[in-house]
């Protein structure tokens, strides 16, 4: 089960334009936490603390545990209103979720038995095309990591999602294609005396 990131904020007492621009000054993004049948509840985050979780990359698609004054809140981002400007956050939506609802994250890749790997033992070179994989997964039983097993993997393998066990219930995000994971190169010593080779068998 993955660990989902903690975002502190604190419940927002008044609503409007006036009490925004006031948490704002005192550094403050407001935001609101909507859904999962409860209704929808004020908050100010920290604008530093925003700030750095945006920096991060992949916030709209990042499972978040929003702490509201203590409480946790299982939560993803739905939009970030920015300065027209400065472009830095002015607001921020976050959609409460269950443990049974279904939303899409990035999930990262690990890659285990390199040592079992016959083009990786003769030189090979591992070239990751996708460190992570946008999944369909459900809030309740998001996986940590897929893992992509390389024994037997040979110089010139291509490693598609479809080679991937998948937890169950976890599907990719693109089904138009079986798009590639990573695939196994050959040394570029091993490239110039194959090209020398075919070139004197030409010659």
């Amino acid at each position: 089960m993955a660990e989902a990131p903690v975002l502190e904020a604190v419940a927002r007492e008044g609503v409007g334009k006036g009490a925004a621009r006031s948490a704002r000054r005192e550094g403050f993004v407001p935001g609101v936490i909507y859904g999962g049948g409860e209704a929808p509840q004020p908050i100010n985050v920290r604008f530093n603390a925003l700030l750095k979780q945006l920096k991060a990359g992949k916030f709209l698609s990042t499972l978040l545990n929003l702490r509201v004054d203590g409480t946790d809140n299982r939560v993803i981002c739905r939009g970030v209103q920015r300065d027209v400007v400065k472009d830095l956050p002015v607001h921020v939506d976050f959609l409460r979720l269950s443990e049974k609802s279904r939303i899409a994250l990035h999930i990262p890749v690990e890659f285990i038995n390199r040592e079992k790997s016959p083009g990786l033992k003769r030189g090979g070179v591992l070239t990751v095309v996708r460190n992570d994989v946008e999944l369909v997964v459900t809030a309740g039983d998001i996986p940590a990591k897929i893992t992509v097993d390389l024994a037997g993997a040979n110089i010139n393998d291509t490693i598609h999602i479809s080679n991937v066990a998948l937890p169950a219930g976890v599907t990719p995000t693109i089904t138009d294609r079986d798009f590639v994971i990573a695939n196994i190169q050959a040394p570029s010593g091993l490239k110039s005396s194959e090209g020398e080779e075919e070139a004197a068998a030409e010659g």
